[in-house]
């Protein structure tokens, strides 16, 4: 065993019972867990369906063991499972199909068998691994089976390194699974193997894990043993079920060389594959994937592992992790152990997906690249996309262009593509808020990042004015939005378009934050004045569907449904600074269903978070759910009844999207104090170093980027330079910016351990009593400027125990201390 493989096990070994230790300068990937939300989601469980196994930033092989038993969305479950292979791509910490996505084309080794007789078939092969044997750390996986045999996996972007070690020197065999995903979706394929040159190709066609299409994967393997790549198979031959009727029952043919499936509209059940052997103790197996052929699959491991030298491939993969994690640098000798396990292990999970499978494109040719594993934008806009621009703005850039790349060839914003396919439509299209976003942070380096600003826009521009044929699957339900100014239920589309006709109140709200990332990127880009307040106009019509009568647990307001009937228009004056008349409603035009995706009605209104003081302070028309329009008992305004109520009656769901912000809408009602110490109470109730670690699934990172905000004492506000600032988890921490070249040092002074609780003692010091910019007083104590975060220079936030003067002082005396809203004059050019 190598020294590097001996820590990683003795850190997995240690993490079971304590907090990883501190890492030395330049060694952040021992600090980095990749168990964390590993749990089985059955009966209950957490179900955080991260993936652990061997990947680096952004690849698109991600590469891992398979267990025999569901919900194992990554494939891998830290329970007693037994192994049914290790395969070659995965999918990260998603919802969709329980059976997992992907796990095409796994590998098993076998030994102590008769080669004709060798049990190959998935139910005979699978095996239990022996007692906590599973290591993982970035770039490397490894575990080992009861009867000894081990499994170690390092890769690259298309390409990789498995290692089978064998407990004894005789003839041992490999197992190449042609037909069984994680799913059992094969529909289709083809394995040949030449034993001339120890290649095996694969072509296979099967479910995606987030729609209803098929996809095709190509993958290419070659072997070694330890005696050299001259060393023949000592047997060879493939295996197929006797019948479909009865899949188990397989023959193995010896020294046939290939099998082929044409394609079927349903699932074939048959179990096909190869079977190799050498009379080697140790096999190395060296892969190569694509989407485009079997041949470029092996053009890609000649490219990616031209030498086959292991330690170079885990290094370079290693150095790949130690760079995106140094984009945070902390002193871990100094800051909190769990704190600083927390941080690195979802820095590590932020950066999986989406996939970069630049030149896989298996559908048109273009020269900007092509990412995959993009389900849901609905997840990954609020939080993931807004920690890349912090500080991986060269690898978003890459990201934002295959939004783009996807509307120049197919009329729309991508939105929930999974296995190349597009998915399901959760909410909006919620590609718009991650262009939107862009253009503000970054329309000024554009040109030098490869985005062509004019086509950004006018997909922004398409995706908002355009309706597609199936808005279930892309884009939004336009002529409804645009003809109503609401989603009416009921409604047939004249145009024959057609969509799930669901969710119409959550789907408002989402479609309003679209338009006001259009507006947004209007402003940053300078188009046309009418542009601006067109969908400054739009992102306000979310009102339409509101209910300003409708009583429920003591408050007034909620978003439903609401047919044709009675279509009133909300108005803006300027787009600089809109005023809003409440809306009339015809009788009956509402009902009291209730419309909406994966959120309470108390939470819905936090989707519009550009206009969060109509949906947390409450215009004298709109009073939702989180109403502060409300008087205490001696008849002054209660800014934060709304809120605490939330909380109190157990409406939060720490692992719903939806819910993010909320923690932090107090900064709003101009009590920051209260969104520190309940940020505090989130973290410490739904997240920990453990195996159950995630409150639900990671969502393609979404809660890995949301917990590094949280630690960072930072929230970003969607489409605009804004975030929240607050009471961060760390003493001092140094964010890298890889566009502008800026380390930017954010200190705490007066920081307090003793705050690092769900609770946080009385006395503590924990409440933001100043905020300084490069030696200069900020006028906010709620909000700070992208430009600040990524500047360069230093942030320095004061924290005291004075809870009085907290509340007192709340964002401070300025007249811009609040954090921005559209309908107050907020977000202004």
């Amino acid at each position: 065993m190598q020294p590097s493989q001996r820590l990683s096990r003795l850190l997995l070994l240690i993490s079971l019972i304590a907090p990883l230790p501190c890492a030395a300068d330049g060694n952040l990937t021992s600090l980095a867990n990749l168990f964390i939300g590993t749990a089985s989601g059955r009966n209950g469980g957490s179900g955080g369906n991260a993936f652990p196994g061997a990947a680096v930033p952004h690849g698109m092989a991600k590469v891992g063991i398979d267990v025999d038993t569901a919900p194992r969305q990554a494939g891998y479950i830290h329970d007693n499972s037994s192994i049914t292979g290790i395969s070659l791509m995965h999918d990260e910490g998603t919802g969709g199909n329980t059976n997992g996505g992907y796990g095409i084309f796994p590998l098993f080794p076998l030994a102590n068998c008769a080669f004709s007789s060798c049990p190959v078939g998935l139910d005979a092969r699978k095996a239990l691994r022996a007692a906590n044997v599973d290591v993982a750390s970035p770039g490397y996986f490894a575990t080992q089976f009861v009867n000894g045999i081990k499994i170690e996996t390092t890769s690259t972007r298309r390409a990789g390194l498995i290692r089978f070690t064998y407990p004894l020197a005789q003839v041992n065999h490999v197992v190449i699974d042609l037909t069984n995903d994680l799913q059992r979706s094969f529909e289709g394929g083809s394995i040949s193997i030449s034993p001339s040159d120890q290649t095996i190709k694969l072509g296979g066609t099967f479910l995606q894990s987030y729609g209803t299409d098929n996809y095709t994967a190509f993958a290419c393997y070659n072997f070694k043993t330890s005696a050299g790549a001259s060393t023949p198979f000592t047997s060879f031959g493939t295996f197929q079920s006797t019948s479909t009727s009865t899949p188990a029952n397989i023959a193995v043919s010896v020294n046939s060389t290939s099998l082929s499936f044409p394609f079927t509209s349903s699932v074939n059940r048959v179990q096909a594959g190869g079977l190799v052997s050498f009379n080697s103790s140790t096999i190395l197996a060296r892969f190569g994937i694509s989407f485009i052929n079997a041949e470029q699959a092996c053009a890609n491991a000649d490219a990616e592992v031209p030498t086959w030298d292991w330690d170079a491939v885990q290094t370079s993969s290693r150095n790949q992790w130690e760079d995106v994690l140094s984009r945070v640098q902390i002193d871990t000798q100094v800051e909190d152990v769990t704190v600083t396990e927390l941080l690195y292990s979802s820095l590590y999970r932020a950066s999986l997906v989406p996939a970069n499978v630049t030149g896989e494109n298996p559908y048109w040719d273009s020269p900007f690249p092509f990412y995959d594993a993009l389900f849901c934008s609905w997840d990954t806009f609020r939080t993931v996309h807004p920690l890349l621009s912090l500080t991986s703005p060269r690898e978003w850039s890459e990201i934002v262009n295959t939004y783009i790349d996807g509307w120049r060839h197919t009329g729309f914003l991508p939105e929930c593509r999974a296995n190349t396919k597009a998915g399901y439509v959760q909410g909006g299209s919620d590609g718009m808020p991650i262009l939107g976003d862009f253009a503000v942070k970054y329309a000024t380096h554009a040109e030098s990042l490869g985005v062509p600003t004019d086509d950004l826009y006018q997909a922004l521009r398409d995706t908002a004015e355009n309706t597609p044929p199936d808005w279930y699957r892309v884009g939004r339900q336009n002529t409804a939005w645009k003809a109503f100014g609401f989603i009416p239920t009921a409604w047939v589309d004249p145009s024959g378009s057609t969509g799930l006709p669901t969710r119409e109140a959550s789907r408002a709200y989402e479609y309003a934050l679209g338009d006001f990332a259009v507006r947004q990127a209007g402003l940053a880009l300078q188009k046309p004045a009418a542009d601006i307040t067109t969908y400054a106009n739009r992102s306000m019509n979310f009102v339409n569907m509101w209910d300003a009568s409708l009583t429920h647990d003591g408050f007034t307001g909620f978003a439903q449904r609401r047919f044709q009937v009675g279509y009133p228009f909300i108005f803006l004056q300027t787009p600089a600074r809109p005023s809003i008349r409440p809306p009339t409603r015809a009788p009956g035009a509402l009902t009291i269903m209730l419309a909406s995706t994966n959120v309470s009605p108390m939470g819905l209104g936090n989707r519009v978070s550009h206009l969060i003081h109509s949906v947390v302070l409450g215009n004298e028309f709109l009073r939702p759910a989180l109403d502060v329009y409300a008087c205490d008992a001696n008849g002054r305004p209660d800014n934060v009844r709304g809120p605490n109520h939330y909380f109190d009656k157990g409406y939060f769901q720490a692992g719903n999207e939806p819910s993010f912000e909320i923690p932090w809408v107090y900064h709003y009602a101009n009590r920051p104090d209260l969104s520190a110490l309940r940020v505090r109470q989130i973290v410490y109730k739904n997240f920990n170093t453990g195996i159950g670690g995630i409150p639900g699934n990671d969502d393609s990172g979404a809660m890995a980027a949301l917990l590094t905000f949280h630690l960072l004492g930072l929230y970003p506000v969607p489409s605009s330079k804004q975030l929240l600032i607050g009471s961060p988890f760390l003493s001092s921490f140094t964010l890298s910016n890889n566009v502008f070249n800026t380390k930017t040092h954010f200190i705490v002074r007066n920081f307090d351990k003793t705050t690092l609780t769900g609770t946080p003692p009385a006395g503590s010091r924990i409440f933001v009593k100043t905020v300084r910019i490069n030696g200069k007083a900020s006028e906010s104590l709620c909000w700070i400027n992208f430009e600040d975060v990524v500047g360069g220079g230093e942030v320095e936030i004061e924290v005291d125990s004075d809870a009085s003067a907290a509340a007192a002082a709340g964002c401070g005396p300025a007249p811009n201390a609040l954090p921005d809203s559209l309908e107050t004059g907020g977000f202004a050019a």
